[in-house]
């Protein structure tokens, strides 16, 4: 099982959500790898500031070469999560073609949604090469007791890419796990942020497992 967490643009949550993706998934007994590759490393500095004994590998990879070397990675465990680069670049194509699944972490914005078109289009076009790639939207960075993750969702609708069921709100919980290299599943088991976690692993595993049974 291989996911990619892509966006252009800058704090949309990407990282939050990979990170979060892979603990949830390691949390339920799968054999996890995440690649970090973004050049400003965010995933690695998660890893960095975290006295626990690691959940799952994080491997820095922000190079092309994705498409090539991450099946490799694949093989020898259960789930791969990307963690892509804030750009459209080589880079973030490479990671499409070696992924199952894509994941679009959209803010409740009307420039996030206007942008989302551009992801939209790279994903058409990695389909030349691995045909049996799919890509969700999730909302993400919502803002809690609002109608916005609504009216986003709706929006979302005028492309041909699904709105994952799951919504992230953004939440405190995040930031403190961040800062401790802990997911909030950890830190906070109880709260509602990790409640939000666990559901998108869920949504995420399900989803690949659908993608993978369809292809054989």
């Amino acid at each position: 099982m291989i996911v990619s967490f892509l966006n252009q643009k800058g704090g949309v949550g990407k990282t939050t959500l990979a990170v979060h993706t892979a603990a949830g998934l390691a949390l339920e007994g799968l054999d996890v790898i995440l690649v970090d590759a973004d050049p400003q490393g965010s995933a690695l500095d998660w890893l960095a500031a975290r006295r626990k004994p690691p959940l799952f590998s994080v491997v820095g990879m922000p190079r092309p070469v994705l498409h090539r070397q991450v099946p490799r990675l694949a093989a020898g465990v259960d789930a791969v999560v990307i963690d892509g680069p804030p750009s459209l670049a080589n880079i973030a194509r490479s990671a499409m073609v070696a992924s199952d699944l894509v994941v679009i972490p959209v803010q409740p914005s009307p420039y996030d949604v206007w942008a989302a078109g551009d992801l939209v289009e790279l994903v058409a076009e990695a389909r030349i090469d691995r045909d049996q790639l799919d890509a969700r939207f999730v909302v993400s960075r919502r803002i809690a007791n609002t109608v916005i993750g609504r009216d986003v969702t709706e929006a979302l609708g005028e492309w041909p890419v699904p709105v994952l069921e799951t919504h992230i709100t953004q939440r405190v919980a995040f930031a403190e796990s961040a800062a401790t290299g802990l997911a909030v599943m950890e830190s906070a088991p109880g709260s509602a942020a990790a409640a939000e976690a666990r559901s998108l692993a869920t949504e995420v595993m399900a989803l690949v497992t659908n993608i993978r049974r369809a292809a054989a």
